[in-house]
């Protein structure tokens, strides 16, 4: 199942009359983890966009991405539909979110129902609304990783210490802690909330 990992970031713009501007964008990425989701994004946009900060990266809940190569807006659509509880037995409404490219709340709307009309039970599409994702970037099958590229072990590292290696390891572990937390979905935004358990 592909995951899509919501990412912010954050650069200096300078704008036609010289004046720089402080720019937000968000792209989503389909990876495997948090931070393949930021190494894929920099090797994306590391050729257009020179001095760029990650400053978010969350996973949502997209079940699906419909990319069309005629428009470059996004809308997020959801849809719902009536399914069983297997143990209870009783009828409940699911809600699932998707995104498309469209021109238009109108499109979007028609070019869901086309790429759901295969669907065999009954689903309505409840919400359409412009989002504000400027990019998707899909994983590409035989993507290969990483070549030609300067990285390299932080022991490889002229004038790195051992506590420098160590600092990277404790980083690294404090992620992996942070990834395993309990998620909530935000039904507003269809992304997941990481739960914090001191509350």
């Amino acid at each position: 199942m592909t995951t899509w990992f919501l990412c912010t970031i954050q650069y200096i713009k300078i704008l036609e009359n010289d004046k720089a501007k402080n720019v937000s964008e968000q792209y989503l990425v389909d990876a495997v983890s948090f931070t393949d989701a930021e190494t894929r994004l920099y090797r994306s946009l590391s050729s257009a966009i020179k001095d760029f900060i990650i400053t978010r990266v969350s996973k949502t809940n997209y079940i699906d991405v419909f990319n069309y190569e005629d428009c470059e807006t996004w809308y997020k659509c959801k849809i719902s539909y009536l399914d069983v509880d297997e143990h209870s037995g009783k009828e409940k409404r699911v809600s699932k979110y998707m995104l498309i490219a469209a021109p238009n709340p109108r499109e979007a709307y028609d070019r869901l129902q086309a790429q759901l009309s295969t669907w065999v039970i009954p689903f309505e599409i409840t919400d359409i609304n412009l989002s504000p994702i400027l990019e998707v970037i899909p994983y590409v099958s035989g993507e290969e990783l990483l070549e030609n590229t300067n990285l390299k072990p932080i022991k490889q590292i002229a004038g790195a210490t051992e506590a420098d290696y160590e600092k990277a390891e404790l980083e690294a572990e404090i992620e992996e802690e942070i990834v395993e937390e309990e998620e909530i979905i935000d039904d507003e935004t269809g992304e997941i909330i990481e739960d914090s358990t001191e509350a």
